[in-house]
């Protein structure tokens, strides 16, 4: 389950970096526009802001909660990008740091295709392929050595040329694609452990008893000379943003 105050206290370089996403999206008055995976709602509310009509909404029930205890004025919903549905179309559907999550790609594509308008946009920016390619290699190493089995990547990662495929093939015509690293400074002396607890707990939850502790001190030593300088953490982040556009 998300911790959302965990989310927006230590974590909230997600939701900031996508400011300049906002601006691709380019809101305007009176649009109907669909908020991916709105998280605590920061970025739907940005968008409202524009004077647009924006929906949120999350598979996560903490965060579309502590969506709409922070904006009571906003629509926020439930819902699984994977089988969304909404009687009205949009104007566009934004996504910010969510499509990494969701290893079927196919069925998300397909229900954005469904819930646009002719001539509506997709913009999205999620992890792209080399994605926290060192934080993968430490996790992979450390999860075998702890005797947890083989390690399954939790994650989709896909090139440009993957994910523009896909998005061709329902129909949308993809006019901006951009994979780009974005090394991110990780809060406090723990960033990293911080970051793995948050963002890995589905490995975490695959450990033996008992093995946890073990399994974070070998990722913090794996990672130290490569992702930590002057006692700062960082992500090692590459990010995949497209522009996609229904005829």
């Amino acid at each position: 389950m998300w911790d959302a105050r965990l989310y927006d206290d230590k974590h909230s370089f997600v939701w900031k970096h996508g400011a300049s996403l906002i601006e691709l999206l380019g809101p305007q008055p009176r649009e109907r526009i669909l908020d991916l995976g709105c998280g605590t709602g920061h970025l739907t509310a940005q968008i409202a802001a524009a004077g647009a009509e924006a929906i949120g909404i999350d598979t996560a029930a903490t965060m579309v909660e502590q969506a709409r205890h922070d904006y009571p004025d906003l629509h926020f919903e439930l819902a699984d990008a994977r089988n969304f549905a909404f009687a009205e179309p949009f104007d566009a559907v934004f996504s910010n740091a969510v499509l990494h999550w969701v290893k079927e790609p196919e069925q998300v594509i397909g229900c954005v295709r469904r819930a646009l308008k002719h001539g509506g946009r997709f913009v999205a920016e999620f992890g792209g392929k080399g994605n926290v390619m060192a934080i993968v290699a430490a996790l992979d190493e450390a999860f075998r050595e702890v005797g947890a089995g083989v390690f399954e990547m939790p994650w989709y990662f896909p090139s440009i040329a993957e994910y523009s495929t896909l998005l061709e093939q329902v129909g949308l015509e993809v006019t901006h694609a951009v994979l780009f690293d974005r090394p991110t400074p990780l809060e406090g002396e723990n960033g990293m452990r911080s970051w793995i607890e948050m963002f890995a707990g589905g490995v975490l939850a695959k450990l033996p008893p008992g093995r946890r502790e073990e399994f974070l001190g070998s990722i913090e030593m794996r990672l130290q000379p490569v992702l930590c300088r002057d006692g700062k953490w960082f992500a090692d982040y590459r990010r995949l943003r497209v522009l996609a556009r229904l005829p």
